[in-house]
């Protein structure tokens, strides 16, 4: 459990959130589910309804920016397919909701924000619930974070139009990439590496905000 969270009633409305909407919907993963319902979802949103924070929908986290609806989170989280030894890389930090989820699956995680402001926040809250294992910088997400590379893992949470193979440099063999990739209509992607390259498969439609570049890159 997180560190320095005081207990109002959000623990209800976050089991009810993942009762309805993850489980539901398929969530099998009992790790995954747990790390949902431990995380203080309204705190990453804080300028949104307590109560709409634990909605079926994305929240809207300033710049233009969301954190995606409940179960496309533990969705994304459950492809990973995550053991608890993962170091992972993370593009697009947001709020850092994602981040705190898989601080709880995983052993180290780095994430890259954009936008300062955000990576600022983020690692304020990450800070203050007392998450030791998340690192946040900001930075161009194309560009990953290579001196922590190789990761066993890397999830984005924005949209690049093609698939960014690039970031596949600094990918374990066999190790997994969960990517919305498009642009009008985006799908979710899990790449996995191999030794010729990598095996990539399609599943669902998704909508995410689009994976920009840093002027001049």
């Amino acid at each position: 459990m997180f560190g320095n969270v005081k207990s109002p009633p959000w623990q209800d409305l976050s089991e009810a959130m993942v009762n309805k909407q993850v489980i539901s919907r398929g969530v099998k993963d009992l790790r995954v589910i747990a790390a949902m319902k431990e995380t203080p979802r309204h705190l990453f949103a804080p300028d949104a309804n307590f109560i709409e924070t634990y909605g079926d929908f994305p929240l809207p986290i300033g710049y233009g920016q969301t954190i995606s609806q409940p179960f496309i989170v533990a969705f994304m989280t459950e492809l990973l397919r995550l053991t608890g030894t993962e170091k992972i890389l993370e593009i697009g930090s947001g709020s850092g909701y994602q981040s705190a989820i898989l601080s709880l699956l995983a052993k180290e995680i780095y994430s890259v924000e954009i936008i300062p402001e955000l990576a600022a926040s983020a690692s304020f809250l990450i800070s203050h619930l007392n998450i030791q294992n998340v690192f946040i910088k900001s930075s161009d997400g194309y560009s990953g974070w290579a001196e922590h590379a190789p990761f066993q893992r890397i999830i984005i949470t924005a949209a690049p139009a093609h698939l960014p193979v690039s970031l596949l440099d600094q990918l374990s063999p066999g190790g997994i990439m969960v990517v919305p990739v498009g642009e009008e209509n985006q799908k979710l992607m899990v790449l996995t590496k191999n030794e010729t390259g990598y095996i990539a498969e399609e599943n669902i439609s998704v909508r995410f905000v689009p994976m920009v570049r840093q002027a001049g890159n």
